[in-house]
């Protein structure tokens, strides 16, 4: 039997892809018997929820009035090298380049010059913006692609972002830049059409969309496609999550005269129990490197109309597990989500296929053992 291995994670406290995906890692692996410690300024959300083995650090450094902002990335590095030297951990993990993959670069450097344990070994995860948005601003690419080439081992969520990355920040020709795909994962268990049973039957049909509202998911446009949808039939939208766009959103349903059909909930952690009985998932995004949401919905039988951007085609097979339509095409978007919910297209049976295809490609197994893979080939164990 393999032994253990003792992890460093490091993410963004957020609701947003690249944390969920951190956090559902750093269970997984103490399940699958790892020693996991997980660093970021504050916990969670879905750590938060889980009774898990993982050990927290919450990072937030000390305010000083010299600093702007309290340094939290500065604050990681030290709560990794103070862990590395207690316990000598094998791996830190950074999901997001900047400036988790710093963090570890700079706790690796300093455990190195300790000359005590040997140091970690750093693994960088991409999850999108941090390479097409972030990472790419003419303030942070240096350090981006620095970071990228001094990580022992790269990961992109998707080829289509693996692709983005060797395009942008790869650029020597005598210095390869090895980025390997290992997609998102979902919990089959937790999210399972079961998650419907028990709530009452609806009178008219529901599309949902999960996000963080930012201006790269479209919420105001996602609005007036369901507007365009609609077309004087009765359905309604149901938007899970907060953001700068939220305002926005609101006037457009007023404006459109259907406030009464547009459901805002906030943020809510029973994202199961709001996927398993919707007729549809919606997402709208400009740019998306994989589309973890989607992924979510299709586990628990709900098919998907999506735009086709980035990676979300890697995800989401149009015409099988859910529809996509052209980035701009909000025509196109609104007819494909009006063949869902109103019954030109079988909903049920897509997303009956929806599930099948998240449960054999996507489950948590199969994607956190690649992980371990790279760990130990990372290792040389």
């Amino acid at each position: 039997m393999a032994s253990a291995l003792k992890i460093g994670i490091v993410c963004h406290p957020t609701y947003g892809g690249s944390g969920v995906v951190a956090s559902e890692l750093a269970l997984s692996l103490a399940d699958f018997g790892h020693c996991v410690h997980l660093f970021s300024h504050e916990v969670p959300p879905r750590l938060a929820m889980s009774p898990g083995p993982v050990q927290m650090h919450r990072a937030q450094g000390v305010p000083y009035p010299l600093f702007h902002s309290t340094p939290h990335d500065l604050a990681i590095t030290s709560a990794i090298l103070n862990v590395h030297r207690e316990i000598g951990l094998d791996i830190v993990h950074a999901h997001y380049a900047l400036p988790h993959a710093v963090s570890a670069f700079l706790a690796r450097s300093a455990a190195a010059a300790d000359h005590g344990r040997p140091a970690p070994k750093v693994v960088t995860t991409l999850h999108g913006t941090d390479i097409t948005l972030v990472g790419n601003d003419p303030s942070y690419a240096p350090l981006t692609q620095f970071v990228i080439r001094a990580s022992d081992a790269v990961t992109a969520v998707s080829q289509w972002l693996a692709n983005e990355t060797r395009r942008q920040f790869c650029l020597d020709q005598d210095r390869p830049c090895l980025v390997q795909v290992i997609p998102n994962f979902v919990d089959i268990e937790r999210f399972h059409p079961d998650a419907a049973k028990g709530q009452p039957k609806r009178s008219r049909p529901r599309a949902v969309h999960v996000s963080n509202f930012r201006p790269v998911k479209r919420v105001p446009w996602l609005v007036e496609a369901f507007a365009l949808a609609l077309r004087g039939r009765d359905a309604e939208l149901v938007l899970v999550g907060d953001g700068p766009d939220l305002p926005q959103a609101r006037e457009i349903a007023q404006r459109h005269g259907i406030g009464d059909r547009v459901t805002f909930i906030g943020e809510r952690d029973a994202i199961p129990e709001l996927l398993a009985p919707a007729d549809v998932f919606v997402l709208a995004s400009r740019e998306e490197s994989f589309g973890l949401a989607a992924l979510e919905a299709m586990a628990c039988g709900t098919p998907v109309v999506a735009t086709d951007v980035g990676g979300v085609r890697e995800v989401v097979e149009d015409g099988v597990s859910g529809l996509l339509a052209a980035r701009d095409d909000q025509a196109a978007f609104a007819s494909k989500l009006a063949a869902l919910l109103f019954g030109e297209i079988d909903s049920a049976a897509m997303g009956r296929r929806a599930r099948e295809l998240a449960v054999e490609r996507f489950r948590r197994e199969k994607i956190v053992a690649l992980y371990e893979a790279l760990y130990r080939g990372t290792l040389g164990r």
